[in-house]
C-alpha cells in the first residue's frame, strides 16, 4: 500500500480497534450460537465456556497477522471476505491443536467446533457488508469529512488530489492546493491552485495540512513546518519515494524513536510465526503422502547411475545465511569437477531417468526435509548458490532484498514461468513483489496454482 493509500485510509486507529472488539464479540456470539443449535440449549457447560474464552484469545493474536484491519477503502471485496475466512479456519485449527494437546478434545463436539468458526467467519463477513456501505453513505453525504490543503511540488500534489479524487468514500475534499516554486502547466489543471512564494507565510484554514514534497527538500519541509508552527491542522507528511525501491514500508516505532521503514521483512511476530506452523505442518503431511513417491524415485537415482541418492549443494538462505539444500541426484558424481556455471540447464549431463526428475520437478521432493528442518518454506525465493550470489549482488538491482525471507521450493516467479534458464531480473522482480506483498492468503494461492502448473514446464530442467 503506497503513502498516499495509508494517509487517505477511511479507518483511523479507533475505528481499527472497534472493528477488532466487533470481531471477537463476533466470535463470543458464533459460539453461543453453534452451541444452541448443536445442543439445543442456551447454557453452556463450564468447559464449554473455558473453550469459548481461549478461542477468543486465539483469535485476538491471530485475525491482525491476516491485515483484516488495514485500510479496505470502505468496501467489503471479495479478497477480504476470503482474507476473513480463512482467518477462522486458521483459528479454528489452533484451537483444535489447543485442545488435542491438552487431553480434552474428546470432551468437546467437533461439530460444535466447525459449526463456531464457519459462524464465525459469516458473522464476521456479514459485519462487513453492512457497517462499510453504510460508512461510504455517510461519508457520500458530508458526514465525518475533512478539508484538506496540499503543499508542494506539482507532481506531488497532483498524485494526491487525483487519489482523493478517486476514493471519495475516504472522507477528504481537497479545498486548496500551494505549489512551491515554479508553476508546472498541466500538472493541476482541473484544480485552481495558488503559487507559493518561498519566503511568505503560509495561512490555512482546513481540518488537514499535507505537505507533498521529496525528502531531498528537507529544508523546504522544515520552513513550511515553521511557518505552520500556530496552526491546529492535522500536518502530515507525504514523502515522494517513488526513487526508492520500497519492500514493506512502513512507519514504525523502535524504542521510542520513529522510523521510516524503506526496505522491511514482513516475516517478523506473529507472521514468522503463522508462516512457520504452516510450513511445517503441510511439510510434514506432505513427506507422509509422497514417502512411497520418494521411495520410488530413490530407487530409480540409485540403479540409473552410482552414487549416494541425495544430492546435497549449499545455498544461500534467510538474512543470506548458508544451507545445504536436498534435492535427487540427476547428474553423474564428477559433473562439476571442472567448475561451475550458472544456467544452461538443458546443456548438462543427466542421466535418463535424472532428466525425468528434473523436468517434473521431481528431484526437488527432498526440499521438505528442508521445510520441515526450517532451513526453507515452502513458498519463496528460490535459494541461489554462494558463488552466484557474490556475483549476482553487484549486477542486480535488489537482488539481495530476496533474501529477506526464508526460500521457497515454489514462489511468484516459478508459478509465472521464470524459472530455469530464464531472465534472472524478471524472476528477482517477482520475489521482490512476493515479499512486499506477502500474506498467508497469497502463500495458499502459490501452492494451489503449483499443483496445477508449477511443477512441469518448458523452463524446467
Amino acid at each position: 500500500m503506497s503513502n498516499i493509500d495509508r494517509s487517505i485510509s477511511g479507518f483511523g486507529p479507533y475505528t481499527h480497534m472497534l472493528v477488532r472488539a466487533a470481531d471477537i464479540l463476533v466470535v463470543a456470539l458464533a459460539g453461543w450460537f453453534a452451541y444452541w443449535l448443536r445442543f439445543d440449549s442456551v447454557f453452556m457447560t463450564e468447559r464449554y465456556q473455558w473453550a469459548l474464552v481461549i478461542g477468543m484469545c486465539i483469535a485476538s493474536l491471530i485475525l491482525p497477522s491476516f491485515s483484516l484491519y488495514k485500510s479496505w477503502r470502505g468496501k467489503l471485496r471479495v479478497i477480504l471476505a476470503m482474507k476473513v475466512v480463512v482467518a477462522f479456519l486458521f483459528v479454528g485449527s489452533i484451537l483444535s491443536v489447543v485442545v488435542f494437546f491438552s487431553g480434552k478434545s474428546v470432551e468437546f463436539s467437533r461439530i460444535w467446533v466447525m459449526s463456531w468458526m464457519i459462524l464465525s467467519a459469516l458473522f464476521s463477513v456479514v459485519m462487513r457488508g453492512i457497517a462499510y456501505p453504510l460508512l461510504n453513505i455517510m461519508r457520500m453525504k458530508g458526514a465525518n469529512r475533512k478539508t484538506v490543503m496540499l503543499i508542494g511540488d506539482a507532481h506531488s500534489c497532483a498524485t494526491a488530489y487525483q487519489h482523493l479524487q478517486r476514493v471519495p468514500s475516504a472522507g477528504f475534499d481537497v479545498a486548496r492546493i500551494l505549489v512551491v516554486g515554479e508553476d508546472e502547466h498541466g500538472e493541476l489543471a482541473d484544480r485552481e491552485f495558488e503559487i507559493h512564494v518561498p519566503g511568505e507565510k503560509i495561512t490555512d484554514h482546513e481540518a488537514e495540512i499535507w505537505i507533498c514534497l521529496p525528502i531531498s527538500e528537507g529544508a523546504t519541509v522544515r520552513k513550511i513546518q515553521k511557518d505552520l508552527s500556530f496552526s491546529t491542522s492535522n500536518l502530515r507528511y507525504m514523502p515522494n519515494l517513488s526513487d526508492l525501491r520500497l519492500i514493506n514500508h512502513r512507519i514504525s516505532n523502535v524504542a521510542d524513536l520513529y522510523m521510516m521503514d524503506l526496505s522491511c521483512s514482513p516475516m517478523t511476530g506473529w507472521n514468522s510465526f503463522c508462516k512457520s506452523i504452516l510450513d511445517r505442518s503441510l511439510a510434514c503431511l506432505i513427506l507422509l503422502m509422497i514417502s512411497p513417491v520418494m521411495l520410488i524415485v530413490a530407487i530409480g537415482v540409485k540403479m540409473s547411475s552410482s552414487g549416494p541418492v541425495f544430492y546435497r549443494q549449499e545455498r544461500v538462505g534467510w538474512n543470506g545465511k548458508p544451507f545445504d539444500i536436498l534435492k535427487f541426484r540427476s547428474m553423474p558424481m564428477d559433473i562439476e569437477q571442472s567448475g561451475v556455471h550458472w544456467g544452461g540447464a538443458k546443456h548438462k549431463k543427466l542421466s535418463r531417468f535424472g532428466k525425468f526428475i528434473r523436468s517434473t520437478s521431481l528431484d526437488e521432493l527432498p526440499q521438505f526435509i528442508n521445510v520441515f528442518n526450517g532451513n526453507m518454506s515452502i513458498v519463496g525465493p528460490r535459494p541461489e548458490r554462494t558463488v552466484f550470489v557474490e556475483k549476482f549482488k553487484s549486477e542486480i538491482p535488489g537482488y539481495m532484498q530476496k533474501h529477506m525471507v526464508k526460500a521457497g521450493i515454489t514462489g511468484w516467479a516459478q508459478i509465472n514461468g521464470w524459472r530455469g534458464d530464464t531472465d534472472l531480473e524478471k524472476r528477482i522482480e517477482c520475489d521482490l513483489w512476493y515479499i512486499e506483498n506477502w500474506s498467508i492468503i497469497l502463500d495458499l494461492k502459490i501452492i494451489f496454482m503449483t499443483i496445477f502448473k508449477g511443477f512441469v514446464h518448458r523452463n524446467a530442467a
